[in-house]
Parts: C-alpha cells; sequence; structure tokens
C-alpha cells in the first residue's frame, strides 16, 4: 500500500491487513479518515505498547468487528415531520467461534469497549440465559400467551446490540427459546455478536429433540457472519507457562499467590456465573473468558456429580480451585467427588490451579479409598506440568 492510498482504509476505516503490522508505513486510519480511533489502531497501539501480541488471526477478525461498528455508529437517517418511526435493521451480526484461549473474547471486549453508542451490552451466555427463565417465569404469571413476547421487547428496549461471550447450548430448555428470542430481538432492531468454542452446526450435539433446535442454527447462519479464528496459541495457557500451579499448605500467603493469579487472568472482570444442568442450578463463585475460581466446598462440598463436572470443563479451560483440606474418613464423599471432578478436568484437558493442604501424594494417606486416590495424585502431579493441556483442542 503506497503512503498516499488511501482508498485502502477510506472510507471502511479499517487497516490493509496485507502491510506487516510493524512497518513504518502502516497509516492510521483515524488520520486519513478523521474520525475516532480504530478497533485497528486499538489493536495495534497495544501490540506496541506490548499488552498483546501480534496474531494474524486475530488481525483477520478486526474487519469484521470494523464493519459492524461502522453499523452502529453510523448517524440514523432522518425522519419527516409526518413520518412514523420504524425499526433501524439492524446489521449483520458475527459468531465468532475457535479454539479455546484464542482471543475470542478480547475482541469482543475491544469491540464494545470501543463502541461509542448507547444501547450496547456485553454478557456471558449462561448469565443471559438465567435473566431469560427469570424474566419469563415472571411473564408467565400475568397469564401472557407467549411469554417470550415481552421479555424480548423488555431486552431490546433502548438496545442496540448484544454482544454474547460462549454461546454453549446444553440444557433442553435454553435449546426450545433460543431460537424465537433471538428472532425477536433482531426483529426489534438488535444486533447481535457472539463467541463460542463450537461451530453453529455443534450448537446442542447429541440434545434430546434436537431436531427442535435445527431452525436456530440456520437462522444463526442466516442472520450472523459465521467466522472461524484459526490460531495456534492458546493464550490463556501460555499465561501459566513455567508459573507455579499448586500451593501448599494453605495460608494466608498460598491464597495472596492465588488471588494473583486470579486477577492476572481475569483483570478483575470476573463475575459469578450459574450453569443449568438437567434443570438445576450450578453456581460457579467466580468466571471470566473460560477462568474459573471455586472452593472445594463450593464443588465437591456440594452434592454434585460427574454430569455438573463436565457442564463446568465444557465452559472452561483454567479452573483456581481454593481450600483443598486433608482427605481421609471424615469427608469420605467430599473426597470421592474430588476424584470424580480431577477425572472430568484431566479428560478435559482443563489447566488446573489448587491451594491445598498437602501435596497431591500427602492429600489422602488413610482410610477408604486411599489406594484408589493414588491415581489421582499421580493426575494432579501430571496436570502441574507447564506443557498440561497444549494438545487441547
Amino acid at each position: 500500500m503506497a503512503l498516499g492510498d488511501t482508498d485502502a482504509v477510506c472510507p471502511a476505516g479499517q487497516i490493509d491487513y496485507r502491510d506487516d503490522v510493524t512497518s513504518p508505513f502502516l497509516i492510521s486510519a483515524r488520520s486519513l479518515c478523521g474520525g475516532m480511533e480504530t478497533l485497528s489502531e486499538i489493536y495495534l497501539s497495544k501490540v506496541a505498547a506490548g499488552e498483546l501480541t501480534s496474531d494474524p488471526a486475530q488481525l483477520a477478525i478486526l474487519p469484521q468487528l470494523e464493519r459492524i461498528s461502522r453499523a452502529l455508529m453510523a448517524p440514523e437517517p432522518k425522519r419527516g415531520f409526518f413520518r412514523k418511526s420504524t425499526v433501524i435493521e439492524a446489521p449483520k451480526g458475527l459468531y465468532l467461534w475457535g479454539g479455546v484461549g484464542r482471543g475470542k473474547s478480547m475482541l469482543m471486549d475491544m469491540f464494545v469497549d470501543h463502541l461509542d453508542i448507547p444501547g450496547k451490552r456485553r454478557v456471558h451466555f449462561h448469565a443471559f440465559m438465567q435473566e431469560v427463565h427469570a424474566a419469563l417465569h415472571e411473564a408467565r404469571k400475568t397469564g401472557v400467551e407467549d411469554a417470550i413476547v415481552p421479555v424480548a421487547v423488555d431486552i431490546a428496549k433502548g438496545l442496540k446490540v448484544l454482544a454474547f461471550d460462549e454461546m454453549q447450548i446444553t440444557d433442553i430448555t435454553d435449546a426450545m427459546i433460543v431460537g424465537r428470542l433471538f428472532d425477536k430481538l433482531h426483529e426489534a432492531g438488535v444486533a447481535i455478536i457472539t463467541t463460542s468454542n463450537r461451530v453453529p452446526d455443534d450448537l446442542y450435539k447429541n440434545g434430546l429433540n434436537r431436531n427442535l433446535f435445527l431452525p436456530f442454527i440456520e437462522l444463526i447462519k442466516t442472520r450472523l457472519d459465521v467466522v472461524e479464528i484459526i490460531s495456534e496459541n492458546d493464550y490463556r495457557q501460555n499465561r501459566l507457562k513455567g508459573e507455579r500451579v499448586w500451593f501448599s499448605p494453605v495460608s494466608a500467603e498460598t491464597r495472596t499467590a492465588m488471588d494473583v493469579i486470579w486477577q492476572d487472568l481475569t483483570t478483575g472482570k470476573a463475575e459469578q456465573l450459574i450453569l443449568m444442568v438437567k434443570g438445576r442450578e450450578v453456581e460457579i463463585p467466580g468466571f471470566y473468558n473460560g477462568v474459573a475460581r471455586a472452593s472445594f466446598f463450593d464443588l465437591c462440598g456440594r452434592f454434585l456429580g460427574a454430569g455438573d463436572y463436565l457442564a463446568l470443563v465444557e465452559n472452561t479451560r483454567v479452573l483456581l480451585l481454593d481450600d483443598v483440606p486433608q482427605l481421609g474418613r471424615t469427608n469420605f464423599n467430599e473426597a470421592k467427588r474430588f476424584v470424580t471432578l480431577v477425572d472430568a478436568l484431566y479428560e478435559a484437558k482443563v489447566r488446573l490451579i489448587v491451594s491445598a493442604a498437602a501435596e497431591p501424594e500427602m492429600l489422602y494417606i488413610e482410610g477408604e479409598g486411599s489406594f484408589e486416590f493414588e491415581r489421582t495424585a499421580s493426575r494432579l502431579r501430571e496436570m502441574q506440568d507447564e506443557t498440561w493441556g497444549d494438545t487441547a483442542a
């Protein structure tokens, strides 16, 4: 791209990615077009500041986000005095999918933060569906024939864009309502952006009555651009390379160390995550961008089972588990759940960071189940290796 070739940048407002992002001839889209800072400029400034590592896979996504950003921030058409107000058609949205830790959520956060408009919202998909279920419950109390209609109207009120993080359909109740809800939101002019670890055709795979869910998959393909982010890098895992991931015994120092890792991985943006498993709520106290945090009691002191842990690993890439106690006769049931949890994490290649009363081999040294725990201890030791999880999808 020549220095005077502004057509590569204006009026679209995006950088021509045929150039090396470090090139001194890279032209500022903002300076050429006279607009606000673009997503491309924001990304490159973060690279220059050492906050991000330039990734061609992430750069390839920026034009899609720039397209939606421009459409949302464009001035609304003027209406005549006698012309009735009409819903402005939403720009085509984006379904961004790919392996965990590839930067999908980071790009979406950048997009939402960059939008200089009212009526934008970013929410984790599971948290959003919890809100929807609660709203549907209240709407049905009024005797309304179709509860989704008033719920969708209320959600869409004043909203221009809804950004979902980590769309994952595992519950039949979600599967049965999400299609109609999205359709109503689109009719109301709300643009939809979502990230997912799965291609749309794999959503709710092998789910009960999945044939009723298939129209929603087609709706996604029609209303959203489906784009895969293809990168060999798993940035979430890489940040832990060479770091200590097992802290014992439990003390003020180990709790502080866990807090530091949590802050680094989530940048303080964590919120509660509620997973729906066969109609039950499973509460994860802290969650952000595939990183979860819970105590031993949260996950093993309650009546949870393999299905609950599988739902957890479906949504989690890194788990911080606090305060694992000494195991034995007095907490035999909790110890069995811990074994089941570790098996689920191990099979899913989830990175585990633990504060515990002792090292894995010394956690369960007497009582029924202590012999069987040797296998779990071996897995826990293996999971401490800095290359653990490198082969995960």
